[in-house]
């Protein structure tokens, strides 16, 4: 099955998360999506406000004011940012004004205090200004009633400074995807095991549990060793608590690849099980009552690229929020690529500025230069690939 095939069945069998939407603190959104259009309460700024430390004027008394030729006011007051006075203008005056404060009804500009004398009794007008010079109008920045926040949206830091900015302590979200991760292999070493010769550390499952909770997810993890009633038990399990499961490991054709027979015990859908592509030719999927398994490889590059090529549109579909769909973009090859595959392959690469770098190294175990990657290469088979060529590439979503 072609990739692209393979990826659409999976979508057209998954079914959407269907928990209702939460309210909660905007202090713990950010990484969640919001769920419905966030409208201003109020204009921003809400009152007229100064640009700058000087005096609040009306701009037609300085007008033709000069080093030569100033003007003289007297200052009738002074604001500091948090004062509100009702002070209206009086021909003659200038009120005293400081950056952020509110503009007297009737002022219409500020003059720098640098085109000054700094008087505090009466005060020099040594320049002039035009109407709204140095003056935030009221919406400025934001109309009452904008759409500040679209549905939909993943929230930055700075959707939430804009919340706080408006008074809105708490928002409406989707639910947050409950992803499971179970990496198979009795070879399998925690982090905080001693080395034993034999067994490797486990990689894989950090660098997608990592890749999760940056996109704002929740993320069970399980190492279990190579055996079939524990494998189980670990997906019956999982498919209780979350959205959709993945698992590394025991999907090829060796005596201790038990997945299949696993995925067949507890009655799941297989969707696809084998996969014109390499790394991660034997990746399968299967549906369970609606949430998928997606079953990689127990090599962790072969692992990564095919979670990146299928999770992130599979997340969008669960979710109904298209944010998380992975984009293939179009770059020129750097140098030659000396290879003619003989099926579709994942390169690791970097792109910039149009340009795609392959890596040398694109053995399935290896990820020490992953660092420097930050794209796939989807290269086909039996074509030969030269510099200038234009490429495929799906950009890894760190």
């Amino acid at each position: 099955m072609e990739i692209q095939e393979a990826k659409q069945i999976l979508i057209d069998n998954a079914f959407i998360i269907g928990r209702e939407n939460e309210e909660i603190s905007i202090a713990e959104s950010i990484g969640r999506v919001i769920a419905e259009d966030i409208k201003s309460p109020f204009a921003v700024p809400s009152f007229p406000k100064s640009a700058m430390d000087g005096y609040a004027v009306k701009a037609k008394e300085v007008e033709g004011a000069s080093k030569n030729s100033a003007v003289r006011l007297k200052v009738v007051g002074e604001m500091l940012a948090g004062d509100y006075k009702e002070t209206e203008w009086i021909s003659g005056t200038a009120v005293r004004i400081m950056t952020g404060a509110y503009v007297p009804k009737g002022y219409d500009a500020v003059v720098k205090q640098e085109d000054t004398d700094y008087g505090e009794d009466t005060v020099l007008v040594m320049n002039s200004v035009a109407p709204f010079t140095n003056y935030c109008k009221v919406g400025e920045d934001i109309e009452e009633g904008e759409i500040v926040i679209t549905g939909g949206t993943i929230l930055t830091r700075a959707h939430v400074g804009m919340l706080a900015s408006l008074g809105i302590a708490e928002v409406k979200v989707k639910p947050q995807p409950v992803i499971g991760i179970i990496c198979t292999g009795s070879e399998l070493l925690s982090v905080n095991d001693s080395p034993v010769k034999g067994k490797i550390y486990n990689s894989i499952s950090y660098m997608l549990a990592a890749s999760l909770k940056k996109a704002g997810l929740i993320c069970k993890t399980v190492i279990c060793k190579d055996d079939a009633d524990i494998i189980q038990r670990n997906i019956t399990e999982m498919l209780g608590s979350c959205d959709a499961i993945i698992t590394t490991g025991g999907v090829s054709v060796g005596k201790k690849d038990l997945l299949p027979e696993v995925i067949e015990s507890i009655g799941a859908k297989v969707l696809f099980k084998r996969v014109n592509i390499k790394p991660g030719t034997p990746t399968t999927a299967s549906v369970k009552d609606g949430k998928v398994i997606l079953s990689l490889s127990g090599n962790p590059y072969a692992a990564l690229c095919n979670f990146d090529y299928y999770f992130w549109d599979l997340l969008a579909h669960i979710t109904e929020n298209d944010t998380w769909a992975s984009k293939i973009d179009v770059g020129i090859l750097a140098d030659d690529y000396g290879k003619i595959e003989k099926t579709k392959r994942f390169l690791r690469a970097r792109f910039e500025n149009g340009v795609v770098h392959l890596e040398k190294k694109n053995a399935s175990s290896v990820i020490s230069n992953l660092n420097q990657c930050n794209c796939y290469v989807i290269i086909d088979a039996n074509k030969e690939y030269k510099k200038n060529h234009e490429v495929n590439i799906l950009m890894m979503k760190d």
